[in-house]
């Protein structure tokens, strides 16, 4: 597996990953409602792309085919991280994540999901509090968490 800096031509790809992660991984602990308002398969690749562009965005590769996908901005917000649903417990995420957190000497804030926020904290993060997200009238949990530097 190889990590790569975000190139535009990988949008579409990596919006199809985010889709199919959420639906299948996130399905353990979000139903099926807010897995709909979560990731609704029609994401505005131009916002997408610029979001990557302004932060530092990386990408897993493994045989040529994009595995994982993670950014962070320069204010130490943790974004996106996520792992194609087939690639699940490889270390993938760490490795993103290890590269990510390297980019920011500051206070690191995500906000983790119920499925993502063990992994986080068995990182070191520590939740700040649990926050509800409002989407299209549906209410999903996920935990605002922090690593300080």
């Amino acid at each position: 597996m190889g990590i790569r800096k975000y190139q535009q031509s990988d949008c579409i790809e990596l919006t199809k990953l985010f889709y199919n992660t959420v639906h299948t991984v996130n399905a353990k602990d979000y139903t099926k409602e807010q897995l709909d308002v979560w990731a609704i398969g029609q994401t505005n690749l131009s916002k997408w792309n610029q979001s990557f562009q302004e932060h530092f965005s990386i990408v897993a590769v493994e045989n040529e085919v994009i595995v994982g996908f993670g950014d962070i901005d320069s204010t130490g917000y943790l974004d996106r991280l996520f792992v194609h649903a087939d690639h699940q417990g490889k270390g993938i995420a760490t490795v993103i994540c290890n590269q990510l957190e390297q980019t920011v000497t500051e206070t690191i804030t995500t906000y983790a999901s119920i499925t993502a926020s063990p992994f986080f904290e068995k990182r070191g993060y520590q939740v700040v509090k649990e926050q509800p997200v409002e989407r299209q009238g549906i209410y999903l949990a996920n935990f605002i968490m922090i690593k300080e530097r």
